[in-house]
This record gives C-alpha cells, sequence and structure tokens, in this order.
C-alpha cells in the first residue's frame, strides 16, 4: 500500500499561490528520500509527497511522517508554507504555469485549456492486488462506493472567492473538464479493459496508461489498484485515516470478490446522481438507495461503509482513531466558520494553519 498527498504551494503572507516547484524539487534532489518521493503535478504551484511501497498501514504511516516533515521543512526554508484544500479559494487559474517537462509540456499541447484550468489537490492511495482480472474486479466493485467516499473527503467549497455552494468544486472541475475522468463503466475483466487501453493507444487517444484520469484504476506499473476519488484533507490526522478507509475498501472489495460476494457494479447512470450529490452537499446531503427506490442521509450510507470495510480494517491494522467519517468534513467546518462571520480569506487561513499544526504530529 502507498499513500500520496497533494499540496498548494503559498506565500505565507498573503496565502497566494506561490510559484517555484521546480525550485523545491530541485532542493528535494539533495534529499536521499525526498529525491524519490517528491512529484510535480501540473502545475508549479503544487507538490506530491508520496510514502513509497509499504508492508502495513503503521509502515505507510511512519514513511509518509517522515516526507511530510522533510518537505515542510523545505519549503519553510524556501520561504513558503503548504495547504492541504481540493481548491484554493481565490487564485486565478490562468496565473498558473505548467511545469515545464516534456510529459506536462505535451498534456498542455493536448488538453489546451483543460490543463490550465486544473488547479486542484486531491489524496490518492493505492494497493497492490494479485491478478489482472480480480484487480479489475475490485475497481468495477469500488465503484460503488466512490460518491460516499468523496462525501467523507469534500473539502474545497470555495472558488474564486465565493462559496460556490458546492461541497467537492475540485471533483466538479477535475471530471466535468478531463477527458477520460470521474467513473468508468464496469469492464468485467482485464480482457477488455486491456482492449479498450490497446484501442485508446492505436488511435492515439493517449500516450500511456496513466492518462486514464478514472476515480478507481488499475496501475499497471505498480500492480495496484489506485483510488484518486477524494480532496486534499487540511488535517493531517485525518488524511492518514481517509487513506485508510480507502485502502480498507479496496482490500474489502478484494476479499468479497474471492469469497463470491463482491456487489455487483452499479449502472453508470445510478452512480451519476450520487456522485452529483456528493458534490453539492458531501455529507450534508441525502444518497439513493437504488435497491429500494428511497433517499437515506448520506452519514448513514457513512455508516454502512464503515461496517462493509471493518473486516478488512481489522485484518490489516488500520484504526481511524478519532477520525469520524460521518463528519463534520473540512467543507462543513469551513462554512462553519463563514457562519460564525469569517470571511473566505479567514476560512482558508485557519485551514492552512490546521495543516501546519496536524502534518507533522498525525499518526
Amino acid at each position: 500500500m502507498a499513500v500520496e498527498e497533494e499540496f498548494a504551494i503559498l506565500d505565507p503572507r498573503t496565502l497566494d499561490l506561490a510559484h517555484g516547484f521546480e525550485r523545491l524539487q530541485a532542493e528535494a534532489a539533495e534529499d536521499p528520500i525526498l529525491a524519490d518521493s517528491v512529484r510535480g503535478e501540473l502545475i508549479d504551484t503544487e507538490v506530491e509527497i508520496r510514502s513509497g511501497r509499504s508492508e502495513s498501514f503503521a509502515e505507510m504511516k511512519e514513511l509518509q511522517r517522515d516526507r511530510r516533515r522533510r518537505l515542510f521543512d523545505l519549503a519553510a526554508r524556501e520561504g513558503r508554507v503548504l495547504a492541504a484544500c481540493g481548491t484554493h479559494p481565490w487564485a486565478d487559474y490562468l496565473d498558473q504555469a505548467i511545469i515545464d517537462t516534456p510529459h506536462y509540456r505535451r498534456l498542455r499541447a493536448e488538453l489546451g485549456w483543460v490543463a490550465q484550468r486544473n488547479n486542484t489537490w486531491s489524496l490518492h492511495v493505492h494497493v497492490g492486488v494479485r491478478g489482472a482480472d480480480r484487480a479489475v474486479a475490485v475497481c468495477d466493485g469500488l465503484r460503488n462506493v466512490l460518491p460516499v467516499l468523496l462525501a467523507i473527503s469534500a473539502n474545497s467549497p470555495f472558488l474564486d472567492g465565493h462559496d460556490t455552494g458546492l461541497a467537492s468544486v475540485r471533483t466538479q472541475i477535475f471530471t466535468r473538464t478531463f477527458p477520460r475522468c470521474g467513473i468508468h463503466e464496469p469492464f468485467g475483466d482485464w480482457a477488455a479493459y486491456a482492449a479498450f487501453v490497446d484501442l485508446l493507444e492505436r488511435t492515439r487517444s493517449i500516450v500511456e496508461s496513466t492518462q486514464l484520469w478514472w476515480s478507481v484504476r488499475p496501475h499497471h506499473s505498480f500492480g495496484t489498484v489506485e483510488v484518486r476519488i477524494c480532496d486534499a484533507q487540511s488535517d493531517g490526522e485525518e488524511s492518514f485515516a481517509l487513506a485508510g478507509l480507502m485502502i480498507a475498501a479496496v482490500a474489502q472489495a478484494a476479499a468479497d470478490y474471492d469469497d463470491g460476494i463482491l456487489a455487483p457494479p452499479r449502472r453508470a447512470r445510478e452512480l451519476e446522481e450520487n456522485l452529483w450529490r456528493a458534490i453539492r452537499h458531501g455529507l450534508d446531503g441525502r444518497m439513493i438507495d437504488f435497491d429500494t427506490g428511497t433517499e437515506v442521509a448520506t452519514p448513514a450510507v457513512v455508516e454502512e461503509l464503515l461496517g462493509w470495510t471493518e473486516p478488512a480494517r481489522e485484518r490489516l491494522g488500520i484504526d481511524l482513531g478519532d477520525f469520524d467519517p460521518a463528519g463534520p468534513n473540512g467543507a462543513q467546518r469551513a462554512r462553519a466558520e463563514l457562519e460564525r462571520g469569517a470571511t473566505v480569506a479567514d476560512a482558508y487561513r485557519s485551514a492552512v494553519g490546521l495543516t501546519a499544526d496536524t502534518y507533522l504530529v498525525a499518526g
């Protein structure tokens, strides 16, 4: 298993996005740990830190804590602070610069405005899954729980200086603009998946499989299932706990597949309805139970997810600690501040402070 956390690079005085990923990367190259774990993600005001492969959840957290400390120290030496939210509340995407590498130059040429628009930050996990057909079955099955995972993680209510009315405007930006994004149709087996990827490569739609930006996907190089649905988390402890919950969902889906009880994949039109509800309302809304044709409060769906993943969490030693997936999440905390009279900038400053206070002590 592994975790990938994305951060915005900020000016500590104004909290504006601050250009300079390339400089951070150059300095990170002098650190034997950061050299292998710091990555860029399209824009030069973003940095990603990767735990690397771990054999247990405890090991993953230990590795990532060390990488967090090194990265935050490096940012401080460069006169920068790091923020973990799904979006920056007031940054103009037109001011962002694409990282100057062959990979990202190609993406900018292929995607145009879409690449420029994507100033968003997220949380990803990888879980090793043995067997190609098994990995595809796990991806197909996990589609069913992606909306509730997004609702739990929703942490991007602000954009362009305003409250958007959405819980995760990051997801709206990313999944509605990038091609081959969101929740894919179920494939059924590896042969069907591989045939589709081969078709995309032969027709020059993609150059590599990482251009499949789905919210869950098999990762060809790592031999993992990668879950990519969640907003970045401002609280370092919650980031670990949410990563653990995603890892447990992958592991439980694999166990259910082995036992022949993995729930069949939902139809795309059904998942689309609940995905929108997660984007719009997060944990404050309701989701549709398509088996009964009724609405269910989203926190009740969270409880179902916790019950389903409990065997995997126990087996893998994943302790969620004080984290309550039923809330409040980042979007709810931010809006609570507005209700108390804070501005959008005030709420963001609080989130940046929470990141500074918790990412170095979490776990």
